[in-house]
C-alpha cells in the first residue's frame, strides 16, 4: 500500500572524495529531479552498470563499481523503491570512499524520504535464498542507529569491490538511516550468492517495516509514544 504523502528525497552530497547525486522514492513510481551538476555524467564507458525500468519502478545506478551497483540494484528492486544514483569517487585510491559514502547518502535519503514512522509497521524481517545461500535480515525503524552484520565472506574481492566493504556499507546505511538492523548470512558456499541473498533479505525486511498499517494512521508504533 502506498503512503498518502509522497515518500521521496533528492540529495547531492559533495566531498573532496566523492560526489553523489541521488533521488529516492520509497514507494516506487516517479523520482524527483535532482539539481543538475557535473556529477550527472556517468562513469566509465557512459553506460550505467545497473538500470531497470518497469511500470512501478525506475532504477538507475552508477557508482563506478559494478558489484556495488548490483547490490544496490537488488536492494532497490526488492524494497520496491525507485532510485537514481550517481557517484564519482576517488577510485584511483581504492573503493572505500565510494562504497562508504554511497551508503551514507542512501541512508540519509531513506531517513529524509520516510519522514515519520507514524502509522507504519516499524519492524520487518525476512529470509531470502540464492541457490545454496540463505540470509536473514531484521530491521527496526527505531531512530537508534545500530547494526550487526555477519556475511561470512571469504574472498578478498567480488569484482572490483572489496568484500570487507559489504558489511561496512550496510553499517553506513544503518547510521545514515537511523535504523537498527541485523543481517546474517546463515549458509552458503559462493560469496556472490551470500552477499546478494543478504541484500535481498534486507530489502524485503525494509519493505515490510515501511508498510502503512491500515487503521493505525497517525499512531506512533512505540510504548514511549515517540521514536527518538
Amino acid at each position: 500500500m502506498s503512503h498518502a504523502t509522497p515518500r521521496n528525497a533528492s540529495i547531492n552530497r559533495d566531498t573532496n572524495e566523492t560526489k553523489i547525486q541521488l533521488s529516492l522514492n520509497l514507494d516506487g513510481g516517479a523520482l524527483e529531479d535532482p539539481q543538475s551538476d557535473n556529477n550527472d555524467q556517468q562513469n566509465g564507458d557512459g553506460k550505467s552498470h545497473a538500470a531497470q525500468t518497469s511500470k512501478s519502478q525506475t532504477i538507475d545506478i552508477d557508482s563506478g563499481i559494478g558489484f556495488l551497483d548490483h547490490m544496490i540494484h537488488a536492494l532497490a528492486k526488492h524494497a520496491g523503491w525507485s532510485l537514481r544514483l550517481r557517484c564519482r569517487g576517488d577510485l584511483h585510491i581504492d573503493d572505500h570512499h565510494t562504497a562508504e559514502d554511497t551508503f551514507i547518502a542512501l541512508g540519509q535519503a531513506f531517513k529524509t524520504a520516510l519522514r515519520t514512522t507514524s502509522g507504519l509497521a516499524r519492524f520487518g524481517s525476512a529470509y531470502c535464498p540464492l541457490d545454496e545461500a540463505l540470509s536473514r535480515a531484521v530491521i527496526d525503524l527505531s531512530n537508534r542507529p545500530f547494526s550487526v552484520v555477519n556475511l561470512g565472506l571469504k574472498r578478498e574481492k567480488i569484482g572490483d569491490l572489496s568484500c570487507e566493504m559489504l558489511p561496512h556499507c550496510l553499517q553506513s546505511f544503518a547510521q545514515g538511516a537511523g535504523v537498527t538492523m541485523h543481517v546474517d548470512c546463515i549458509r552458503g558456499d559462493n560469496d556472490h550468492h551470500r552477499a546478494e541473498s543478504a541484500f535481498k533479505a534486507l530489502a524485503v525486511a525494509i519493505r515490510q517495516a515501511t508498510t502503512v498499517v491500515v487503521g493505525r494512521e497517525g499512531e506512533v508504533p512505540s510504548t514511549k509514544g515517540v521514536l527518538y
